[in-house]
């Protein structure tokens, strides 16, 4: 059995040489002291027929008493057949690895593979702010294979805080993906959201408010001719119950996206939920905003354009502003609520083929043989349609 010979007052009361120089413990355990006086914990050890060493940190923040308790550790590792020095290499490499693959880390990767998908623009911007705005702060620096669901849960309980009870929900949905990634990525070890299953508040189900009834929607599309804000605000008021896409689509509309010969709005795949490209026939009535507006932003990027023109679109809160301007609470309408306002009364009032509309609201809508959608498909009873539809509002503010 190896005698300890050091003492805790010969290791500091121990001076430098001309030449560094050791002082043995005992069982392989030295201090051995530096020519500038650092003293570093070591011990000599056989593996594999070949000697070899390994060190164990700097005293005096490593106390004599925690060296021999790592010694000791070392001894153990080597009785059950192992190389001590292998594994503290290892060791130190998982650490690497998990100071770089943060959960911030880990989710722009995600956030770049949903995009090399073909996620649409809108829902890349949701997906990276819940990250940048939401989770990041709170669990942004920490390595994934330490996110446990206690350290998940409370970037969500401070969401919950500010009363976002469905933004705490989709945002645990989302940590829950971006973890199941760095599981497949051998990063992880689990998804620890599973376990949060019951733990936040189920917010109750609010559809998006819609005017169904024709004699409220006229006295709403009044006030939007009324409207007097400026000309993007009132070209976006206009073009959403007439064209109505998804509100996203409306104000990230481009110049390059509009076809004048055809008389259509194609919209590309990347900016669209269901990740196809679209196309929207343009009544003569859109035809004519848009070229009232096209001396005014025809030189933009985008045909609505951001107020402070810094080549981004228009707020995804101008519309709804407006609508609160009008006078109209979050309650009555929604911008999204006027896809329910003519998905309602083009099926129970003028009486289109729902599959028509339902193309139309970019719907996955297969046909009898199960084939997905296709973006010219009813394309001329499409055209029709909403034509159609124009008029009709036309005649509602009549």
């Amino acid at each position: 059995m190896a005698i300890n010979k050091l003492t805790e007052v010969a290791a500091k009361k121990a001076k430098p040489k001309e030449k560094s120089y050791k002082i043995a413990d005992g069982g392989g355990m030295y201090l051995e002291v530096m020519p500038n006086g650092s003293k570093y914990w070591r011990m000599k050890y056989r593996f594999g027929g070949k000697e070899k060493r390994l060190a164990f940190g700097v005293y005096p923040l490593i106390s004599l008493a925690a060296a021999r308790e790592k010694v000791r550790h070392a001894k153990l590792e080597l009785l059950e057949g192992n190389d001590p020095g292998e594994i503290k290499k290892q060791e130190k490499l998982k650490k690497l690895i998990a100071s770089t693959n943060t959960f911030s880390a880990i989710a722009d990767e995600f956030i770049k593979k949903r995009e090399i998908e073909g996620a649409a623009r809108v829902t890349l911007e949701k997906l990276k702010w819940i990250v940048d705005q939401k989770l990041s702060p709170f669990i942004g620096k920490t390595p994934v294979s330490e996110i446990s669901s206690a350290k998940l849960l409370i970037p969500l309980r401070q969401i919950e805080s500010d009363g976002l009870y469905e933004t705490a929900n989709r945002a645990k949905r989302i940590a829950g993906q971006i973890m199941r990634y760095a599981v497949g990525l051998g990063l992880a070890e689990r998804d620890p959201s599973h376990d949060l299953k019951d733990a936040l508040v189920v917010a109750k189900a609010n559809h998006r408010a819609a005017i169904t009834d024709p004699k409220e929607l006229r006295k709403i599309l009044i006030s939007i001719d009324n409207y007097s804000g400026t000309p993007e605000i009132c070209a976006a008021l206009k073009l959403t119950p007439m064209l109505f896409q998804r509100p996203g689509e409306i104000r990230q509309m481009e110049w390059t996206e509009i076809n004048w010969d055809d008389a259509y709005w194609e919209i590309p795949a990347e900016k669209m939920k269901m990740r196809f490209a679209h196309i929207v026939p343009l009544p003569k009535q859109a035809l004519e905003i848009l070229k009232n507006l096209k001396p005014i932003t025809g030189h933009y990027r985008y045909v609505m354009p951001s107020a402070k023109k810094d080549g981004r679109p228009m707020s995804e809160n101008g519309v709804r502003t407006a609508l609160r301007t009008l006078g109209y609470s979050n309650e009555q309408v929604t911008p999204h609520g006027f896809r329910a306002t003519a998905r309602t009364i083009l099926d129970e009032v003028i009486g289109i083929r729902v599959d028509f509309i339902e193309q139309q609201l970019a719907h996955a809508v297969k046909d009898t043989n199960g084939r997905a959608y296709n973006r010219t498909k009813h394309l001329p009873e499409r055209k029709k349609m909403m034509q159609s539809w124009a008029d009709y509002l036309d005649k509602l503010k009549a």
